[in-house]
């Protein structure tokens, strides 16, 4: 068994309330869940404005296909051009 985890820091530039910050997380997990098979969520820094923090896992028995998976969500949240990525951190574990 293969688990691939994808941690994004997001800023999200022209959000001017916690409102408005959960309108735009919340279009791109529903987005990213209706067109990858991975588990997505809000990870970190809940109450900043123009931050947040993002993780994504996917499982599968190939290595190689994990990573492209993974790499392929974070291109695909890259151009929706909602948010800005400012660090990447993916790690895969075999078990």
């Amino acid at each position: 068994m293969v688990i691939g985890v994808c941690k994004l820091d997001l800023r999200i530039p022209e959000n001017h309330s916690l409102k408005e910050k959960r309108h735009v997380l919340r279009k791109l997990i529903d987005r990213v869940r209706a067109r990858f098979n991975v588990a997505i969520a809000e990870v970190g820094d809940n109450d900043l404005w123009q931050r947040a923090e993002m993780g994504f896992c996917t499982v599968g028995n190939d290595r190689r296909h994990i990573n492209s998976s993974l790499d392929k969500v974070v291109y695909f949240i890259e151009q929706m051009n909602l948010v800005e990525m400012v660090r990447t951190e993916i790690e895969i574990i075999s078990l």
